[in-house]
């Protein structure tokens, strides 16, 4: 009688590696696309820093703190979004964390384009997130809009604790902050084009006259 010889086959550890490496592959592609829109975001952040007299191109490129840094210019404190960060690795705050960011950065967003004396439809890119972001933060960096933190209305929030009332070197301060008046000029800002000092020892012309 012949002897029956039987072939053992694994149907399951080839397709098991198959898949990891499928999967590998993926987690792997999706960490250049994440690297690469971060890149991209940074970059228009920084153009937008730059615009609004923030010193530093670094600070585009730190995550978490620029969005600190861009919460500043829209009049938040940055200490809230630090704490919505934090917030956002307890499990059970994570999703109520989220939609808080989402809420204070949108307020941010809010404050910035109209400093940069945008309308609102505008604002409406940045809603849309993902790719609208790119085109609101490109629109405000490369565009020919003077930044001008004095355009904005004073916030709602001026006197609760999203106000922002800390001072950094090297980001101007806003009108709205503590201890500056809503015409001064931020830190970081120079006298108005034109405008030059009198000379010293003059005196201020006489009431009803028209300085030459």
């Amino acid at each position: 009688m012949d002897t029956l010889h039987l072939a053992y086959s694994d149907p399951y550890g080839a397709s098991d590696a198959a898949g990891l490496a499928a999967l590998g592959a993926l987690y792997a592609f999706s960490a250049v696309l994440g690297l690469i829109g971060y890149a991209i975001t940074a970059f228009l952040a920084m153009k937008v820093f730059e615009r609004a007299g923030v010193e530093g191109k670094w600070r585009a490129w730190v995550p978490v703190y620029n969005y600190m840094v861009f919460a500043k210019l829209g009049d938040v404190s940055p200490w809230v979004i630090l704490g919505i960060v934090i917030a956002g690795v307890i499990p059970i705050l994570n999703f109520l964390a989220l939609l808080a960011g989402i809420v204070v950065l949108i307020m941010a967003a809010v404050r910035v384009n109209a400093k940069f004396g945008r309308e609102w439809p505008i604002l409406l890119l940045f809603l849309l997130s993902g790719l609208g972001v790119w085109i609101w933060l490109g629109i405000l960096g490369f565009s020919g809009n003077r930044w001008n933190p004095a355009a904005a209305s004073p916030s709602p929030w001026g006197n609760s604790f999203l106000a922002d009332k800390t001072v950094w070197n090297g980001v101007p301060v806003q009108p709205a902050q503590q201890g500056v008046g809503a015409n001064a000029a931020p830190q970081g800002y120079g006298a108005p084009q034109g405008y030059s000092a009198p000379p010293a020892g003059s005196t201020p012309p006489a009431a009803g006259t028209t300085p030459p």
